[in-house]
C-alpha cells in the first residue's frame, strides 16, 4: 500500500479507521507525508496539525500513529480500508509526546530515540541533520506540554524545538498545536525554508472538517449496542438515527460538542425532546448552559462548581478538595450545591483513580480530611475545551487563582507541609504563579523539601529573577540536584540545606534542621566562596596553653585574600608581593568561622592525621568527579553520598566524621552523622 492522496471520491465500499471513523481527507494528506520520499517536491516536509479546541486533533494522530506502529497494524484492517488513507510500512517515527513535558525535555527524548551522543540542545540539532538515517518525527499534545499550565510551556516548545526542528532539511516533522501557535509556527518557517515546504491542517476549515464522520460518532454514542442506556430515541433505530444527525448538524466541526451533547441527554434525559434541535449545543458553551437549564439549575452555578478544575494543575484536584475550592471562587459555600449537582456536572467530569503517594507512605501520614494516598480519587473535567470556556466566563482569572491559594494554604494542617495534601505541596506555586503571588510563597524551607521539585522549579522558573528572594534564588540553583536524583523529602532537605549554608542563608539551614523534624545525614557547619581550591586536608593546629585545633587547609591561588604563601614566614612575606599563581593555603578552624589568631595562621605548624589514624577512623571516603561517598568502616554501608552540579575539585575526611569539599565554588564542611544514607550536594 502507498500513501498517494489519489484516492476514490466515494469512500463508501471502504471501511473506517476503527478509531477515527472518519478524517479522510486529513488521513490522506498525513499517510502522504509518511510515505513521501525525503525532500520530495510535491508532498510538504512538514505539517501542522491545528484546528480549535475539541476538534479532534489528537484523536486524528492517535488513529495515524495506529498506521505507523508496526505491532499496530496488524491488528487493524488495512486491506478494508481506503488504500489512500493507509501509509506504507515503514519503522515507526520517533513520537517525543510532549504532555506534561518541558521543551528541553522533548528534545532530549528525542536526542534519546536516535541515540545521540549531544551535550547541548544546539548540538542536538547538528547531530539529528548529520545522521544518516531518516529522521521523522511526530510530536502530539503540544498544547498540554510543561508541568505547570500557567509557565507558557506550549509556546517554548514550539519555538526552541518545533521551529529549528521544522528548519533542518533533513527531518520530517508532524505537530499537532493549538491554532495560535500553528500560525506561528507556520510564519516563522515561512522565511527559512522554501515555499511548499509546511502545510497546515486545520481541522475546523471546510477542506478537512469531517460532518458525515460526526454524525456516525453521534449516532454510535447513542447506540445501546456500545453502552447506551435503553432509552425511546435509543432503542429506536430510525429516532436514534435523526437525533445522531441533528447533533452532529448543530456540532459543527467539534467532536467534542458532539460527545457533550449525547452525554448530557444520556446522563439526564429527563425532559429532553428530541424533536426540538433548540435543545442541542452548538458549542462547548452552549452545552454548558443548555444542560444547566434543563435540569433547572442557574448556569452560573455548573460555571462555579467546574471553576476549580478549569485552573487546577496536574491530573486533576482531590475530590476532598473540590467543594472547599469551589467555595472559595464563588465566595460563598457551595457545599450543597456540590452535593445534590452531581448530575448537573457529570457530563462535564472525569475521575481519575491516582496510585499511593511515596512521600505520605514514607512519613506515615494521612492527607487533608484523613485520606490517605493509597486510595485517592481525583476530578478533572472531560477535555481541556471545557476548561477553556470555564476560565473565558472567569471575570478575573487571577482573582480566581489567588483565592484558591488561600483556600489552598488553608487546608496545610498547622502549615506542616510535610501533612499537606499532596495536590496542595505540589502544585499550589502553579495556582500562585497565576494569581502573581508566587514570589510572596517562596520563603518557606517546608515547602521547598516536601514539593514535588519538577512542577515548583517550572514555576520559579517562570517567575522574573529579579522578582524572586534569596532563598528562592538558592532553590533554583539546587533544583536541578532534586529533579536528577529523584530525590524524597529527606534528600532534598539535605541538598537545600547545604546550598543555603553556601549561599549566605544559615537561617534557613537552621530551619530545615528545627522545623522540619527530619534526620538529615550531617549538618553543614561552615562555607567559604573561594573560588580556585584545589586541594584541602584536615589537621590540628598545636596550642602551647590548650588542646590543638582541628583545621583546614586549603590550597588556595596565591593572591587570595588572607591565605599565607606556602613556605614563607611572614617576615619573608611583608617586603614583596607573590607571584600571580604560586599557591597558598588557607587555615580555617574545622568545626566552625571563629578567627584563629595570626600566629596560629603558619601552616608548618599543623599536624596531619597519620595512616594508621585514617584506617582506625569509624568512617572512610571514596569519591568521583561529581559525587562522594562516606561508608561506615565496620559494616561497608554507604552513611552519605554528595552528588554535586559541578565537579569536586577536593576533599578529606577528619578522623572524627567533618568531611571537608572542594568544588569551583569554594570549600565547605560537613559535620557527618553515622548510620544514615542520603544523596546531597
Amino acid at each position: 500500500m502507498t500513501g498517494s492522496t489519489k484516492g476514490t471520491k466515494d469512500t463508501d465500499d471502504y471501511a473506517p479507521h476503527p478509531h477515527i471513523g472518519g478524517r479522510t481527507a486529513a488521513l490522506r494528506a498525513l499517510a502522504a507525508w509518511r510515505g513521501a520520499a525525503s525532500g520530495a517536491p510535491d508532498t510538504p516536509r512538514v505539517v501542522v496539525l491545528t484546528g480549535g479546541s475539541g476538534s479532534g486533533r489528537s484523536r486524528l494522530l492517535t488513529g495515524f500513529l495506529m498506521l505507523c506502529e508496526p505491532e499496530f497494524r496488524k491488528q487493524l484492517p488495512l486491506d478494508e480500508m481506503d488504500p489512500s488513507t493507509v501509509p506504507p510500512e515503514l519503522p515507526a517515527p520517533a513520537v517525543p509526546a510532549a504532555d506534561g513535558l518541558t521543551a528541553a525535555q522533548v528534545l532530549w527524548l528525542l536526542a534519546d530515540h536516535y541515540e545521540l551522543n549531544a551535550t547541548s540542545t544546539a548540538e542536538v540539532f547538528a547531530e539529528l541533520a548529520a545522521l544518516d538515517e531518516p529522521v521523522t518525527v511526530v510530536v502530539p499534545d503540544v498544547d498540554r506540554a510543561g508541568p505547570v499550565r500557567a509557565a507558557g510551556e506550549p509556546a517554548r516548545l514550539v519555538r526552541e524545538v518545533l521551529t529549528p526542528l521544522a528548519a533542518t532539511e533533513s527531518v520530517r516533522l508532524v505537530a499537532e498545536v493549538p491554532r495560535p501557535l500553528a500560525a506561528e509556527l507556520a510564519s516563522g518557517l515561512a522565511d527559512v525554508v522554501p515555499p511548499g515546504t509546511v502545510q497546515v491542517i486545520d481541522l475546523d476549515e471546510p477542506e478537512w472538517a469531517d460532518p458525515e464522520g460526526l454524525v456516525l460518532h453521534a449516532q454510535a454514542a447513542l447506540n445501546p449496542e456500545f453502552g447506551a442506556p435503553e432509552l425511546p430515541f435509543t432503542v429506536d433505530p430510525a429516532a436514534r438515527l435523526a437525533l445522531g444527525a441533528a447533533i452532529g448538524r448543530r456540532a459543527g466541526t467539534s467532536p467534542l460538542v458532539v460527545e457533550l451533547a449525547a452525554h448530557c441527554v444520556l446522563m439526564a434525559p429527563e425532559g429532553f425532546d428530541p424533536a426540538d434541535e433548540n435543545q442541542l449545543p452548538t458549542s462547548v458553551g452552549e452545552a454548558l448552559d443548555l444542560h444547566a437549564r434543563r435540569l433547572g439549575a442557574d448556569p452560573q452555578t455548573l460555571r462555579l462548581m467546574l471553576a476549580p478544575l478549569a485552573v487546577a494543575e496536574a491530573d486533576g484536584i482531590p475530590v476532598h478538595l473540590w467543594a472547599r475550592l469551589a467555595s472559595a471562587v464563588a465566595g460563598r459555600d457551595m457545599g450543597q450545591a456540590m452535593a445534590d449537582g452531581m448530575l448537573l456536572a457529570g457530563p462535564f467530569l472525569q475521575l481519575v483513580e491516582q496510585e499511593a503517594d511515596a512521600e505520605a507512605g514514607e512519613a506515615g501520614e494521612d492527607g487533608e480530611d484523613g485520606q490517605s494516598d493509597s486510595g485517592r480519587t481525583l476530578v478533572r473535567l472531560l477535555h481541556p475545551a471545557v476548561g477553556d470556556e470555564i476560565r473565558a466566563g472567569l471575570p478575573n482569572i487571577r482573582a480566581a487563582q489567588t483565592q484558591i491559594a488561600v483556600a489552598l494554604l488553608e487546608a496545610v494542617p498547622e502549615q506542616d507541609w510535610g501533612r499537606a495534601d499532596p495536590y496542595v505541596r505540589d502544585h499550589i506555586a502553579g495556582h500562585t504563579l497565576e494569581a502573581g503571588l508566587l514570589p510572596q510563597l517562596l520563603t518557606d524551607p517546608g515547602l521547598f523539601v516536601h514539593a514535588d521539585p519538577v512542577p515548583l522549579r517550572a514555576a520559579i522558573e517562570a517567575v522574573p529573577t529579579e522578582e524572586l528572594g534569596a532563598p528562592a534564588r538558592t532553590y533554583l540553583r539546587t533544583a536541578p540536584l532534586l529533579t536528577r536524583t529523584q530525590a524524597h523529602a529527606t534528600l532534598r532537605a539535605a541538598l537545600l540545606e547545604t546550598a543555603f549554608v553556601e549561599d549566605g542563608l544559615p537561617e534557613y539551614a537552621d530551619a530545615i534542621h528545627g522545623r522540619l523534624g527530619l534526620e538529615l545525614p550531617w549538618r553543614t557547619l561552615w562555607s567559604l566562596p573561594v573560588p580556585g581550591v584545589s586541594a584541602v586536608t584536615v589537621g590540628s593546629l598545636p596550642r602551647p596553653d590548650g588542646p590543638a585545633v582541628p583545621v583546614a587547609v586549603l590550597a588556595v591561588p596565591a593572591d587570595t585574600p588572607g591565605a599565607r604563601p606556602v613556605g614563607e614566614t611572614d617576615g619573608e612575606r611583608s617586603g614583596e608581593e607573590n607571584e600571580a599563581g604560586r599557591t597558598a593555603v588557607l587555615v580555617q578552624r574545622l568545626a566552625g568561622l571563629s578567627a584563629l589568631g595570626e600566629t596560629d595562621l603558619d601552616p608548618g605548624q599543623i599536624m596531619r592525621p597519620s595512616g594508621e589514624e585514617r584506617a582506625a577512623a569509624p568512617l572512610g571516603l571514596s569519591r568521583g568527579a561529581d559525587y562522594l561517598r562516606v561508608w561506615d568502616r565496620a559494616n561497608q554501608e554507604v552513611v552519605a553520598a554528595l552528588i554535586s552540579d559541578v565537579p569536586f575539585t577536593a576533599a578529606d575526611l577528619s578522623p572524627d566524621g567533618i568531611l571537608v569539599i572542594a568544588t569551583e565554588r569554594g570549600a565547605k564542611a560537613l559535620l557527618i552523622r553515622p548510620a544514615t544514607s542520603a544523596i546531597a550536594s
